[in-house]
This record gives C-alpha cells, sequence and structure tokens, in this order.
C-alpha cells in the first residue's frame, strides 16, 4: 500500500487538480493513503476536507509585494514549516510526495528530496513558478499542463499530460434545462455565465456591475461568480434582478457550464482546461499581473487556433459586455467557436498521472 503526499493550495487552480489526482490514485488502487498538506488559512483547508480527504496544514505564506514590511516574518515562518512538515513526516512516513503548486509545495517537496523519497510535480501553467522550478531540478518525474516546457524543467522529466480536470465536470454533463432552472433562472433565455477564480476578477466585476442594465435589456441572463473578495458588494448590486443569480462562489461548475451559453473567465490554466472539455463558447479576460503575463500566453494559444475571444483587462470596462452580449446572440459564431475549443480537450490527465506515479512506485 503506497502511502502519497499531496502538496499544495492557495486557489481553485490548485486545489482541483490536485483532488482529481487523488480521485484518479484512489480509483486506481484503492488501498493508497492520501494525505494533503496546505497553507493554514487557505482554501485547500475548507476544500480538501469536503473532498473526502485529511489535511495537514503548515504556518506559511508567500512574499506580499504589496506590503514589504508584512515579509518580516516570512524566514521564521518557512524555517516553521519544515520543522512542520518534518514531524508529519515522521509521523505519515510517505513513499512519495506530489506538489501541485502554491506554498506549501516547496517544503513539503524539499525535504523529500532531502531524504530520498520520490517526488512529482504537476506544473500547470505555459510559465513554470520560481518554486517548481527549483524542485524541478531533482524531482522523478514533471508532468506539466504544455509542450515546450524544456526552458523550465530538465527534458528528460517531463512528461506532457494536460491539466487534471475534476471528474464532476469532465464526465458529469447535466442538461441545460436542469442546469439553468438550479440557479433560479429561465431555461429559455440565452445566459452567460461569468467566473473570475475563487478570490474574484476586478476587471471582470466592474465591467458586469456597469453593464447590468445592458445585460437585462438585452433579454440575457447572467451567472456570476463574484469571488470571496468583494461578493457583498456586487451581490447588493444584483439584488432584485430576476435575470442575475449572484454568489461568491459555485460549488457545483458542471451545472455551471451546462447553463452557460457564454462562459467569460479569467485565464488560468485550469479555467482554460476545463472549458475545453465542456466545449463552451469563451471570452477570455486574462489577469495581466500573473507571472510572466502566463494567462494572456494560456488564452493565445486558443485564441491563436479560432477557439475562443479575447478581451484585454485594460478594457473590460469598455468591451466586455458588449463583446459578450454580441456572442451569446450569434449563433453560427457560437458553434464555431465550440467546434474548435472541444478539439482541444483532455478529459485524462488526472488518470495518466497517477498511472505514471504507481507505475515509477511498483518498480
Amino acid at each position: 500500500m503506497a502511502k502519497i503526499i499531496i502538496a499544495g493550495g492557495g486557489t481553485g487552480g490548485h486545489i482541483f487538480p490536485a483532488v482529481a489526482i487523488a480521485n484518479a490514485l484512489k480509483q486506481l488502487e484503492p488501498a493508497t493513503e492520501i494525505l494533503f498538506v496546505g497553507a493554514k488559512g487557505k482554501m485547500e483547508m475548507e476544500k480538501v476536507p469536503q473532498a473526502g480527504y485529511r489535511i495537514e496544514g503548515l504556518d506559511i505564506a508567500g512574499f506580499n509585494r504589496a506590503s514589504l514590511l508584512s515579509n518580516i516574518g516570512l524566514p521564521f515562518k518557512l524555517i516553521k514549516s519544515f520543522f512542520q512538515v518534518r514531524t508529519i513526516f515522521q509521523s505519515f512516513k510517505p513513499d512519495a510526495c506530489i506538489g501541485v503548486g502554491g506554498y506549501s509545495t516547496f517544503p513539503v517537496l524539499k525535504l523529500a528530496q532531502q531524504k530520498g523519497i520520490p517526488t512529482f510535480i504537476h506544473e500547470s501553467n505555459s510559465f513554470a513558478g520560481k518554486s517548481n522550478i527549483l524542485l524541478g531540478k531533482k524531482a522523478t518525474k514533471v508532468f506539466t499542463g504544455t509542450s515546450n516546457m524544456e526552458q523550465f524543467f530538465p527534458a528528460a522529466k517531463i512528461q506532457v499530460t494536460g491539466n487534471p480536470v475534476r471528474a464532476s465536470i469532465a464526465h458529469n454533463r447535466p442538461t441545460k434545462q436542469t442546469a439553468v432552472t438550479a440557479f433560479g433562472l429561465d431555461a429559455n433565455k440565452p445566459t452567460i455565465l461569468a467566473i473570475g477564480g475563487s478570490l474574484g476578477a476586478r476587471s471582470i466585476n466592474a465591467a458586469l456591475a456597469a453593464g447590468l442594465n445592458a445585460i437585462e435589456a438585452a433579454g440575457v441572463q447572467l451567472i456570476w461568480q463574484t469571488g470571496k473578495t468583494t461578493a457583498a458588494q456586487f451581490k447588493e448590486q444584483a439584488a432584485g434582478r430576476s435575470n442575475i443569480w449572484c454568489d461568491a462562489f459555485i460549488n457545483q461548475m458542471e451545472q455551471a457550464y451546462a447553463a452557460a451559453d457564454v462562459v467569460i473567465s479569467r485565464a488560468g490554466a485550469m479555467s482554460v482546461a476545463e472549458l475545453c472539455v465542456v466545449a463552451k463558447p469563451a471570452i477570455f479576460v486574462p489577469f495581466p499581473h500573473a507571472a510572466e503575463d502566463h494567462q494572456t500566453v494560456n488564452a493565445m494559444h486558443l485564441v491563436s487556433q479560432g477557439a475562443a475571444l479575447l478581451v484585454k483587462d485594460a478594457e473590460a470596462s469598455d468591451k466586455l459586455v458588449s463583446t459578450a452580449l454580441s456572442l451569446v446572440k450569434d449563433a453560427s459564431r457560437c458553434a464555431a467557436l465550440q467546434e474548435k475549443i472541444a478539439a482541444l480537450a483532455i478529459t485524462d490527465a488526472d488518470v495518466v498521472v497517477a498511472k505514471s506515479i504507481l507505475h515509477y512506485l511498483k518498480k
């Protein structure tokens, strides 16, 4: 029986692929024992137990570029986290560790490498994070969401798998009627889904808030995930409008995707992967401050193939709502985008990653 630690989190883009890999490991080898390690106070401490897995939290945080003074305690937190990881290792005795990105990945995989425990990395983005680049040098294998990652990792260690998509999204397809009704909306009206990520997207939210009257006048519905940061403000603005469902977070994303005729989204690697799988006409608004502007790279990979549209973050206030309303009323253009984006879907990345890890451990 293999005992495996999965480390990482911070956002849904790290947590949901990690859970998908864990589920695939358990499906292939039910006796596999899995422990998650995350950062205290972060999203994984809630979402991982909801998925049925045990998680240990570390006292660790990332570098705060906005407030340099708040970084004074970082070295102490990092040192403390290494002691916490050491205690977890002594208790759990892992046979392998998997890192998916996020604050807890570095101390867990670093200690595993020092102890000679096999380490596996999944890098979802087209530009690798600094921690993953450092860890990749001694990793057993690096799974990547995209090709051409040799500039970041040793070529011999790379296996291009695509990005693991939640099984509930990859294999569960509710009807539009059922899905729209679940949000209390009208199944006969065109519906736009807006997802800015678990923390929200300021430009998307501001553009939608300013365009609520235009959306209503067009006879269009909106399923609006605001993110938790400013949810209260936007829920207040949406209150009383029968054509809008608005909340901080959507727990059943398979229902939201099924309900949507058009999706507005950031261009994080996992959002892109999910939209390919559900084959929805998409308008990407890449977050411009992502490392190496990798969200624009992610989006352009689809846009250049005629598989999606792009609105720049700085132009969202002027163009986003009008672009979305134009698209949702253009059936032939929606159909063309759907055909192109569906061709880019990868539905079995979680199983490919899990099989590769288990095969290595059985050697």
